[in-house]
């Protein structure tokens, strides 16, 4: 296993952030260890929703986790807002940093993750894979 640390600057995407840290490394299959910082607004798809829910202000993020993978990633965020309400659920794109997110990645070299439809979800599922 080898490890990645990032810290992206205020206005950048989480997601598109991390998809292109793990396309400039060729990595193909990863986990998000752990994720903390700020965000200016962050879309936050909630548990059974099909749309996500767009959250406005400044609000600190709590926890980031999920699997990053070349056919997609799979992260979960938790954030609290200026009155310590918390939200949480699958993070989309729209999760803008405000001052900063410091984000431990850990690279599995001997893996390679995919995403395929699973037809007991609906959904493009992990499929991870031992490179040969």
């Amino acid at each position: 296993m080898r490890t990645l640390v990032l810290r992206l600057n205020p206005g950048d995407d989480l997601r598109a952030s991390l998809d292109a840290a793990l396309e400039q490394t060729g990595t193909e299959a990863a986990f998000v260890v752990s994720g903390i910082g700020s965000l200016r607004g962050a879309s936050i798809r909630f548990a059974g929703a099909e749309t996500p829910a767009r959250i406005e202000g400044d609000l600190e993020i709590l926890t980031l986790a999920g699997s990053l993978s070349p056919d997609g990633s799979h992260l979960h965020i938790s954030v609290s807002d200026a009155e310590g309400r918390v939200f949480g659920g699958h993070a989309a794109p729209g999760c803008i940093v405000r001052t900063t997110a410091e984000i431990l990645v850990a690279e599995l070299p001997g893996w390679r993750f995919a995403r395929e439809h699973d037809p007991l979800t609906g959904y493009a599922e992990l499929s991870p894979r031992r490179k040969s």
